[in-house]
């Protein structure tokens, strides 16, 4: 592995623009559900409802800070130009 190649890696990975719009559009949708999927926890009376829409809320949280960690682990090209330059 040369120095360059670990450099590299070091600093994260390149993703389009297109693709990181479109993911931060998805990130913002899951923790808008997790918020709406949460506030109907109150009005449900049944315990195994309550407990699938707990389970619900937490893989949406769980997904949306895995997409967080990629996308700041991540940049556009236009982003690494302006690091580097």
């Amino acid at each position: 592995m040369s120095h360059d190649s670990a450099f590299r890696c070091d600093e994260g990975f390149e993703i389009s623009p297109r693709f990181r719009r479109s993911l931060e559009e998805r990130l913002a949708r899951l923790e808008s559900d997790a918020e709406w999927d949460e506030a109907r926890i109150e009005h449900l009376h049944n315990s195994d409802h309550i407990r699938r829409q707990r389970r619900l809320v937490a893989a949406e949280r769980a997904e949306a800070l895995r997409m967080r960690i990629f996308l700041d682990r991540s940049h556009t090209p236009e982003e690494w130009i302006g690091v580097r330059g």
